[in-house]
């Protein structure tokens, strides 16, 4: 084995998780902006969204986190529920950040219990994600 091997195989391993985190970051704010230019969510300017409105975007981000977690396991050079799970681990840490950042915020930055879902789902997002890319990375090699 050659020493730029690891480095390549860390590189790779990095490359996976920021993928993931990137396409989940990208999807989540598309569909904000998408669904504020359609007049679904109101503009930034006006007070919080409601409840069924904040279900709405906690529905399409568990969805976004398993997807970001797929894409996270399926370019995973080995390992990839572990890449999946640190995935969710930076998440989960991220999801806590804003959560402590906006809790003061409330009701204009939404109720208590958004940011807390977010909490709760990044690690089974990011395991059924792993789970999922798991699977097809089995069956591809």
């Amino acid at each position: 084995m050659s020493e730029t091997q690891p480095s390549r195989h860390i590189g790779r391993s990095i490359g996976a998780v920021v993928a993931g985190i990137v396409v989940g970051i990208i999807l989540s704010l598309g569909t904000d902006i998408a669904l504020r230019a359609s007049g679904i969510f109101p503009p930034p300017e006006q007070p919080a969204m409601s409840n069924a409105l904040f279900l709405l975007a906690t529905g399409y981000r568990i969805i976004y986190g398993i997807v970001g977690s797929y894409i996270i396991a399926r370019l995973a050079p080995d390992r990839p529920m572990r890449h999946a799970l640190i995935g969710g681990l930076i998440g989960l840490v991220a999801s806590g950040v804003g959560a402590v950042a906006t809790w003061n915020h409330v009701p204009s930055l939404g109720p208590h219990w958004y940011p807390l879902v977010l909490v709760v789902t990044a690690l089974p997002c990011a395991w059924l994600g792993g789970k999922l890319g798991e699977m097809q990375f089995h069956t591809s090699s």
